[in-house]
């Protein structure tokens, strides 16, 4: 069935069951994955059906697009041979992908489906499997558009002509250079192709053309951030990925990289949440629950200490009431500001804008920025209990205890998640609940310390 009755079939299903948006000019297995999913939440029943008539090279698309937890539970639906079939009219990385995420619930359904795969697919897929997820390996895909350096451009044109309507390759825009012995050369850029003269080899295309192509590429075992970091920052469409031989074996699309990048921010910002990003999406309501009871009960716990701290001077506390009006704006201001330090360091650190040498100099900036927010807040602070309380020391006492706190929570908000890095763990697990016990102990022992030796 050709991809165009694929897809008309499946917007017939669609449409049957009202779920098809009518005006939209163009279909994409993406919006029919969303609106599957949004079917899934209404009617799960139905949801099923409709998966098991959609076509097989539509629904290896259509699978692709879907969250982990989906592509499980599709899975249970198609026989092994027919997961397999599914399987190999997917691109190789979301192929290893759909696997690896099968695998983790159900193995022997995952050997099943590779058993059944053809030889050679059935190779290249198990070696993508076998990568770690930090590395450059795990992310590309082997099907690109390779030329070799005698061979002609009008040969190559024909060639990829082939390909595409065999739909054995999809988002060309390169045409990647290797020598007699597949050593990747350079990569050029297809409009740069179909200019010149087609009966002419690449080797002479170099030669004429002074252009300096690009050569950049990627290790597979290179850290996979390190790779999303040079294909951002040259804008480019895919970035070739070679072996220790320098032969090329794969590429790492632009699109993947940017369902990397959303990745790592998504999961970051569920980490400094005290969330756990794959557990949100689970449909048990009790895995879900423990997962985040689990980081609450840690904060429970810091919570306590900062109590203990309170309990020190609770007769300092019962002398002068206003101190317990004025305590949580210390411990408040703290916590903000420390927050404040702590987004913006892990961004940073995600980024990969900060290395060994800048550590130093992230800690000194966000001390004096800290420092600065402190005198201000301090003076501010400080007038206002004054003229609150009518006590002058009130006020120098709340104002010096916003300055320490300021202090520390610049100096500790930048400290910690450079320290979780370099212990290789993620950053954004667990900053959160430490800076907050951190500014909250250090904003409670100041201003209740100050307080005992100044005020009473």
């Amino acid at each position: 069935m050709s991809n165009v009755d694929s897809k008309y079939l499946a917007k017939l299903i669609l449409e049957e069951i009202g779920q098809y948006k009518t005006g939209d000019e163009e279909f994409h297995p993406y919006d029919m994955s969303e609106q599957l999913c949004d079917l899934r939440d209404v009617d799960k029943d139905r949801y099923l059906k409709v998966l098991k008539k959609i076509p097989h090279d539509l629904f290896a698309d259509v699978l692709s697009e879907m969250p982990p937890h989906l592509q499980e539970e599709a899975s249970q639906l198609l026989s092994s041979k027919k997961l397999a079939d599914v399987a190999s009219k997917m691109d190789t990385d979301d192929a290893a992908d759909f696997i690896q995420n099968i695998s983790e619930s159900n193995e022997e359904l995952a050997e099943d489906i590779l058993s059944n795969i053809d030889e050679d697919e059935k190779e290249i897929i198990e070696q993508l499997i076998s990568y770690d997820e930090d590395v450059a390996g795990a992310y590309m895909q082997t099907e690109l558009f390779k030329v070799f350096l005698d061979e002609k451009i009008g040969s190559s044109i024909k060639r990829l002509k082939k390909l595409k309507l065999e739909d054995e390759v999809d988002q060309i825009y390169s045409a990647h250079i290797v020598n007699s012995k597949n050593k990747y050369i350079c990569s050029v850029g297809l409009e740069d192709v179909i200019v010149m003269d087609k009966d002419i080899t690449y080797r002479q295309m170099l030669e004429i053309n002074n252009k300096e192509y690009t050569r950049k590429t990627a290790n597979h075992f290179d850290n996979i951030d390190e790779v999303v970091d040079v294909v951002s920052k040259y804008n480019m469409t895919s970035i070739p990925i070679v072996n220790d031989n320098k032969i090329l074996i794969g590429r790492i699309t632009s699109d993947d990289v940017y369902d990397i990048i959303e990745e790592r921010a998504t999961e970051q910002i569920y980490n400094l949440a005290g969330v756990d990003d794959e557990a949100e999406f689970e449909d048990n309501m009790f895995n879900i629950g423990k997962k985040r009871a689990f980081w609450l009960g840690i904060n429970l716990f810091t919570a306590v200490i900062a109590s203990i701290v309170i309990g020190l001077f609770d007769t300092t506390i019962q002398s002068l009431v206003a101190l317990a009006v004025l305590m949580p704006i210390v411990a408040s201001m703290g916590g903000n500001a420390g927050t404040q330090t702590l987004t913006v360091t892990v961004r940073q650190i995600a980024l990969g804008d900060i290395d060994e040498e800048d550590a130093k100099k992230t800690i000194y900036k966000e001390i004096i920025l800290s420092l600065t927010n402190g005198l201000l807040f301090a003076f501010i602070v400080g007038l206002i209990a004054y003229f609150w309380f009518s006590l002058p020391l009130l006020g120098v006492v709340i104002a010096l205890s916003m300055i320490i706190n300021l202090f520390f929570a610049g100096f500790f908000g930048s400290v910690i998640p450079l320290w979780l890095e370099k212990k290789d763990i993620d950053p954004a697990i667990g900053s959160t609940v430490l800076l907050t016990t951190v500014t909250d102990v250090v904003g409670f022992f100041s201003f209740l310390g100050l307080a005992n030796l100044i005020l009473l």
